[in-house]
């Protein structure tokens, strides 16, 4: 299974995701890209899921147009 961290996930869940191919939006330098050029390039790239915490993607996109799983966590922040 590919894997596309977006921007605003740690890239510390990489290395709980072993088992997968997984990437993150930096590492291939796409930073700073707009949604629906980032679902395209998914696509055109083979990535099976999106992992982001944007909760806005859904109403900013027509998703049933990406032939891609998107998983959106709700996560908290802890200044530990």
């Amino acid at each position: 299974m590919k894997i596309l961290l977006d921007e605003c996930v740690s890239k510390r869940l990489k290395g709980h995701l072993l088992e997968f191919e997984v990437y993150t939006v930096r590492e291939l330098n796409l930073g700073g890209i707009k949604n629906g050029e980032l679902m395209a390039f998914c696509v055109n790239n083979h990535f099976d899921v999106l992992l982001t915490i944007d909760k806005n993607l859904m109403f900013q996109q027509n998703l049933d147009k990406y032939p891609v799983t998107i998983i959106v966590l709700n996560c908290l922040t802890s200044k530990n």
